[in-house]
């Protein structure tokens, strides 16, 4: 499971004798996103905009595997601890990128994403804690070695604590968990669809790995917020969802964690789970020693758009009306911000409820109204906000799409229908789990933004009857597959649903068969398919199913009557986005005054900029750093590039082409005195050529 580059290790060791002389001149990145605060935030002014174009890269770190990697690295004293794209950890000489420990089975190729470890210590305790598919492990962070005393000799099944309709069910982390105190508050990811797990937040001690308290994100009987639900919600197998994936915030001094929550499952229809639906999509201020909730705000009601809250909040303090105040701002797809008092819940800027329009599908009930906060803006275009006329000056088919476009209902929250729906920002936002940075103190969030548009359109499941003369393969793919790879099994590959067509040219079955059981990328696990139906559903496609096979021996399939056509981009006939730029901007708003301070794009359309047009902005995920000196650090780009702007206006102070797009929040740190950037550059994601390299800038010496 694990190398250690035992040279390496005495030299980090030796190393450390120094580090207690010149500790007053190191700065750590000690927590996912900077800090608990999740800020991305660095008291650092050694770069400036002075010196900022001195920049140069300084060492890279190859990982033995290439691919997409989301990872924000921590920094703790001159170490640095990242994750590989096939979910190795490691710790390095964050000075030199020299390796010292390598954690994991490098020819196994875990195909989910991660963002990162977490970290805690106690004296000489000290222990890096990360995910592989649903264990969480805990790693002696100076060897690499697992603490045996945790959980399983090292490990602990992520469906611990949940109840026993969840067992058998997809439930991995992507993001790392909050340590507060002695606990780690692990967020999770579970399907979409409705096998979904439930999403219940659970507080593990580190030391041990034992459940600490739980808080029922679908509400149990005699809990707050059942009613929201239909009485058997929380016991039923076919409701799941109401997770926290996108990781929480800890405002430590109160002991108050910040918890962003997802949608309930299924996505896209809510037949079966009428109601308001808390406590999913919600903003939940908990206590963060004993889960009990606090108070809570709902930022889509029994949502049908996917409209997950997709990072941490942020936790600041603004001046209003000459006083100071704490606050915790949320960003969400759809492109708002929302700010509360962080002790009671008030909302800080005036919040509206508006009524919305209701659905026409059988069997769907939406609540009535919507939330809308009154400032600040939308730092994204909506689809409210599109005429026909929008339709981007570059599209050869521009008057196709124009009338296409005036088929499509563009409210902001149209439901969603077999006609369809413009939705923008689209599934992935507005926000993504980049998130937003900000200067705690000052009160200025800075946020990264899509505008890509995608059609919202149901289509009509499938009835049982509709499926028996399918043979068993071909059931399992129209019941699981079809939405993302099509009908055609063509796939998607703007939208990174890759064809499945002569699969077996580029795979082979023992790989695809791995693929269905544990997820990769975005895909969940079908973790409650029998290997005899993945073994049919391999079967079929790779073209060789006999009919001997048999019957899916899947125990029950829920039956909803409508189900999403699929997550389909508003592109034109080359790909581009088929309404006009900008594709992506970057803000920087006041949330003392609730005015924006700029918006500007960020990044340029490789298709278009060789035809020298700049400055259309570009689909980005991952988020930027901001730092004392007044600077802002982003790549997130699928251009490539690594970007520093001016804080108070904007201003592009320099750019460099990366190795490979880095879809990663970068992190900053100070050792010996000096002032390092680090990216992990794994391309991948948008078409982008695939990566393998830990990147850290620095000025010369």
């Amino acid at each position: 499971m694990k190398h250690i580059n035992f040279c390496a290790f005495i030299l980090m060791l030796a190393c450390s004798q120094v580090s207690e002389v010149t500790d007053s001149r190191q700065e750590n990145w000690p927590s996912y996103l900077g800090g608990s605060d999740r800020n991305h935030y660095s008291e650092l002014t050694q770069i400036t905009a002075d010196n900022v174009d001195q920049l140069e890269i300084v060492w890279t770190y190859e990982t033995p595997s290439a691919g997409q990697m989301q990872i924000n690295s921590l920094v703790i004293d001159g170490v640095l601890y990242g994750v590989t794209p096939t979910l190795q950890a490691f710790a390095l000489d964050a000075a030199t990128g020299q390796e010292l420990w390598l954690f994991g089975d490098t020819l196994r190729h875990w195909a989910s994403t991660s963002r990162g470890v977490s970290y805690w210590s106690d004296g000489d305790d000290q222990r890096i804690f990360y995910t592989i598919g649903s264990a969480l492990w805990c790693l002696d962070a100076k060897t690499g070695e697992p603490i045996q005393e945790f959980g399983n000799n090292g490990q602990l099944d992520l469906h611990k604590g949940l109840p026993e309709i969840a067992q058998n069910k997809f439930v991995i982390s992507n993001t790392p968990g909050t340590i507060f105190e002695d606990l780690i508050i692990m967020p999770v990811r579970v399907s979409e669809g409705a096998d979904a797990a439930p999403g219940d937040i659970r507080a593990f001690n580190v030391r041990t790995g034992e459940l600490e308290w739980t808080f029922h994100t679908i509400p149990y009987p005699g809990e707050d917020g059942y009613e929201t639900f239909p009485v058997d919600a929380y016991q039923n197998e076919y409701v799941g969802g109401a997770n926290n994936w996108a990781g929480m915030a800890v405002d430590e001094k109160n002991g108050i964690l910040f918890v962003p929550t997802g949608s309930t499952a299924y996505d896209f229809y809510g037949g079966n789970r009428k109601g308001e639906n808390l406590y999913a999509n919600c903003l939940l201020a908990l206590d963060a020693r004993t889960g009990k909730r606090l108070w809570h705000f709902q930022t889509t009601h029994h949502d049908i758009w996917d409209r997950d809250l997709p990072a941490p909040p942020n936790l600041m303090t603004i001046t209003r009306d000459g006083k100071q105040l704490e606050v915790v701002a949320q960003v969400t797809k759809q492109g708002y911000v929302f700010v509360f008092d962080r002790i009671t819940g008030e909302p800080i800027f005036p919040i509206e409820e508006m009524p919305v329009a209701q659905s026409t599908l059988e069997g769907e009930e939406l609540w009535p109204t919507q939330p809308f906060p009154t400032k600040p803006a939308p730092f994204a275009r909506q689809s409210s906000d599109l005429t026909k006329e929008d339709i981007s000056p570059y599209a050869s088919n521009r008057e196709e799409l124009m009338a296409e476009f005036e088929q499509y209902d563009t409210e902001i929250y149209a439901p969603g229908s077999l006609n369809g729906a413009v939705l923008l920002p689209g599934y992935d936002g507005g926000a993504e789990w980049g998130g937003a940075a900000a200067d705690p103190q000052g009160g200025i969030l800075y946020v990264n933004a899509n505008e890509m548009a995608w059609i919202h359109r149901m289509i009509q499941a499938p009835k049982e009857e509709e499926l028996s003369d399918l043979s068993p393969g071909q059931k399992l793919y129209t019941s699981y597959c079809i939405g993302c790879h099509g009908a055609d099994r063509k796939g998607n590959a703007v939208s990174n649903y890759p064809s499945l067509i002569n699969i077996e040219e580029r795979r082979d079955k023992q790989f695809v068969h791995e693929i269905i059981k544990n997820g990769k990328g975005m895909m969940p696990g079908f973790t409650t398919l029998s290997n005899s139906d993945v073994q049919a559903l391999v079967a079929y496609l790779f073209g060789d199913e006999k009919q001997e096979v048999g019957q899916s021996e899947t125990s029950k399939q829920t039956w909803l009557p409508y189900r999403s056509e699929g997550y389909n981009k508003f592109l034109d006939q080359n790909g581009l986005p088929a309404i006009g730029p900008p594709w992506g901007t970057l803000s920087a708003i006041d949330l003392n005054t609730g005015e924006y301070v700029w918006q500007i794009p960020l990044g340029h359309e490789p298709a278009l900029e060789e035809k020298g047009i700049n400055n259309t902005g570009v689909e980005n995920y991952g988020g930027p750093v901001v730092t004392a000196s007044g600077l802002l650090f982003i790549a997130a780009t699928k251009d490539g590039y690594f970007r520093v702007f001016d804080t108070s206006n904007g201003e592009l102070l320099w750019e460099t082409n990366l190795p490979a797009a880095s879809f990663a929040t970068p992190a900053t740190y100070m050792v010996s005195g000096k002032q390092y950037i680090v990216l992990a550059c794994g391309g991948t994601k948008l078409g982008t050529p695939e990566g393998k390299y830990y990147v850290a800038f620095a000025l010369p010496d």
